[in-house]
């Protein structure tokens, strides 16, 4: 059982993992074992609740297809269980960071004294420019 939050976890029957040989370098050990993971997570065959899923099948994530379904490939590790680890570590991340609710923007707008004090800032920058300028001698 994989626990997202205190009343949503995603049970071990829901998630498609095969071990695969993971590429790149690694000499015979790479070649021989299976140590890579392939995680797949059908969203809307899943028990999470409506609100999880819709929000997950409406986001774009270059984990999500289309179809609605998260592919995760873990291959950190030299060993299949750390990286079945970081695969559902990653599973849930993926899941929280997609299921955030955005809290709404109030407008404000500004104070006086936050005008006042942009304006002498400004009035401020202004004069230090001017004394920058070419010092002229008075006409005789």
């Amino acid at each position: 059982m994989i626990e997202i939050s205190r009343q949503v976890s995603i049970p071990d029957e829901e998630l498609e993992i095969t071990a695969i040989r993971a590429q790149g370098a690694g000499g015979q050990h790479v070649n021989k074992a299976s140590t890579a993971i392939h995680l797949r997570f059908d969203i809307r065959a899943s028990s999470l609740p409506e609100f999880y899923k819709e929000k997950l099948l409406t986001a774009t994530h270059h984990l999500l297809t289309s179809e609605g379904v998260v592919i995760i490939k873990a291959q950190e590790y030299r060993s299949q269980e750390m990286n079945r680890e970081a695969a559902i570590a990653r599973l849930v991340a993926l899941i929280r960071e997609l299921t955030v609710v955005q809290k709404n923007r109030r407008a404000t707008r500004p104070t006086r004294a936050s005008k006042e004090r942009r304006l002498a800032g400004k009035a401020q920058k202004s004069s230090v420019k001017a004394l920058r300028g070419k010092v002229r001698r008075p006409q005789e």
